[in-house]
């Protein structure tokens, strides 16, 4: 099954509705907050169908929870499948992290210990969740700031156990695993290396505060050098990915936001096309993956 690549794309925001229909910009593909969209109906929906007939749509979720002990929300699980019929999307993403307890949604995404009885929880969680869609799914790798003493192996280990066994992709965040690296003091590259290739699926870029001693992931601020230098190492490694520009807060003009977005095409597009490599995906998945709908535009309150 070919592993489609779908360009460059931004976050949709309520703040750039109107520009984008008016100007119709050279973005290849928007992504949205899934849960901002469980709704009957209004001025979301009402953009985001008008929106999604010029542009392909991704689906980012920050609340499955899926390493929670909570039992899975079947209400949450119902409305993001409503949600992928409605505007059939590229991808349906979340994060490899637990956000409820005891019913009680933290609207923060928490990290986990990094062992077996970890991933075996997950596995069978992720199994589930993408029986009842039916399709593959996208997690996240987190940036985080605390580490946990039953953890018994690195962090890039842990993921690759995840998606393998689970046979889900990667949404590999790249600005968080430059946070994560800086606050738990270990080399981004080991991490880069260290996931399969086949399974990164698509890459967020996207800035953060730094306090010197540690640094915190808040999607208000420009991708810095040193993220752009890590997005270029990950071109390198595993070729062409569907890559994002995330922005939450302190929110720009949308031509400033456009012009970021052309920085990291004009990174990556020379290295893909030197590679002139198509990229697969598992043959061995049991879950329809693509969409049936072309690429777009390729011509040259959360946090995720």
């Amino acid at each position: 099954m070919k592993k489609i690549f779908h360009g460059f794309g931004l976050g949709l925001r309520k703040d750039y509705y109107s520009e984008i229909l008016a100007t119709q910009p050279a973005v290849d593909w928007f992504e949205i907050i899934s849960e901002n969209y469980f709704v009957d109906g209004g001025k979301p929906l009402y953009f985001l169908d008008a929106i999604r007939e010029q542009y392909p749509i991704a689906m980012h979720g920050v609340s499955l929870s899926i390493g929670s002990t909570d039992p899975l929300n079947k209400h949450y699980l119902k409305n993001l499948k409503s949600l992928a019929d409605r505007i059939n999307p590229i991808f349906i993403s979340d994060h490899l992290c637990w956000t409820s307890v005891g019913g009680i949604n933290s609207h923060d995404l928490l990290p986990l210990p990094y062992n077996e009885a970890s991933i075996k929880h997950i596995v069978e969680r992720i199994n589930f969740v993408q029986d009842y869609l039916g399709r593959q799914i996208l997690l996240e790798n987190l940036s985080s700031y605390v580490s946990f003493a039953e953890s018994d192996m690195t962090e890039w280990d842990f993921v690759s156990d995840v998606v393998e066994r689970a046979d889900c992709m990667l949404l590999l965040d790249i600005n968080n695993i430059y946070v994560s690296a800086r606050n738990h003091h270990f080399d981004p590259l080991d991490y880069l290396k260290g996931v399969p290739a086949q399974r990164v699926m698509q890459h967020h870029l996207a800035g953060h505060s730094d306090y010197g001693d540690y640094i915190i992931d808040t999607h208000d601020a420009p991708v810095v050098d040193p993220v752009w230098q890590l997005y270029k190492v990950a071109a390198e490694l595993f070729g062409p990915v569907s890559t994002m520009i995330e922005r939450d807060d302190n929110m720009p003009t949308f031509s400033e936001l456009l012009a970021e977005l052309n920085s990291a095409r004009t990174l990556a597009e020379p290295i893909y096309s030197q590679q002139q490599a198509s990229v697969v995906l598992p043959v061995t998945s049991r879950y329809q993956f693509t969409s049936t709908i072309p690429s777009v535009g390729v011509q040259e309150q959360h946090y995720g």
